[in-house]
């Protein structure tokens, strides 16, 4: 799943490369990820013609802006990916939508997993999953007061609060793994259990972590803005190697499809409710 940093990267590049640019065409490869959002549902009379000017991001969200405040929001979910090529490219098996560009190029929406969407819409708060989410995790407005303050209204297990999106938009569970282990805290502690200076170290940690991310993406994803890099992070997705701090293994824990990453040495804790 696309997290901030890979988000971030992937605006950057488009910013550069399709900012200023008309939709030419929309082409529909197969059902179901696109979802237009308005009364006429015809993706072609949404987009045609209209000039894309912004390219930002919102949560888990890419959004493209469109004139007459028109928006493409694509939630990516676990496996989406957005390719930016030409039209000749031939089509693969889970390519589901393209928007062909007026310079020739075409940005296209491919899913093997086939859970992502593009929403179009004038509204983004009837995306479904935008309303409610918290402020982006490098918000500027986002200080260590106001996360403070957030954090004191959310209970549970620090791990699923920082990756369900209400206490703060785009962190998932690659970089919630890594904050944790850089702020050197167990995942399942219980959010109320926190001191002042752990919620102070979680904080620097979230901050410190994406921006190092953004940097590293920045550098080795280019113009493949298709592709996930996350060889480089410190324990997320590498059960049984050695930790980097302390040399011990990184355990594993399970829960239905996700798995948390940590140290147990570095990051001490009990499965035991708090």
């Amino acid at each position: 799943m696309p997290e901030t940093p890979d988000l971030v990267v992937i605006a950057r590049y488009l910013q550069e490369w399709v900012v200023g640019l008309r939709i030419q065409a929309v082409r529909e490869f197969r059902p179901l990820a696109l979802r237009v959002l308005t009364p006429d549902q015809d993706a072609s009379l949404f987009c045609v013609g209209r000039q894309i000017v912004a390219v930002t991001t919102r949560a888990k969200f890419l959004l493209l802006t469109l004139d007459d405040a028109r928006y493409i929001a694509i939630n990516f979910m676990l496996a989406g990916a957005l390719r930016h090529g030409t039209p000749e490219q031939p089509i693969r098996k889970r390519d589901y939508v393209a928007f062909v560009l007026d310079d020739g190029s075409e940005l296209r929406y491919h899913d093997p997993r086939g859970m992502g969407k593009v929403y179009l819409c004038t509204d983004l708060d009837a995306v479904p999953g935008l309303s409610g989410v918290g402020p982006d995790a490098l918000a500027p407005e986002l200080t260590l007061d106001v996360f403070r303050a957030r954090l004191r209204s959310h209970r549970g297990e620090l791990k699923g609060v920082l990756t369900r999106g209400a206490l703060v938009g785009g962190i998932g569970n690659a970089y919630t793994d890594e904050i944790l282990f850089r702020a050197g805290i167990y995942p399942f502690r219980r959010v109320h259990t926190l001191t002042a200076d752990e919620v102070e170290a979680l904080y620097e940690a979230m901050r410190a972590v994406l921006h190092e991310a953004i940097a590293v993406l920045g550098e080795r994803m280019g113009d493949e803005i298709d592709v996930r890099v996350r060889d480089f992070l410190a324990v997320h997705n590498k059960p049984g190697q050695p930790c980097p701090r302390c040399g011990r293994p990184i355990s594993e824990v399970k829960s239905g499809q996700r798995a948390t990453n940590f140290c147990r040495h570095c990051q001490p804790g009990s499965l035991i409710r708090q």
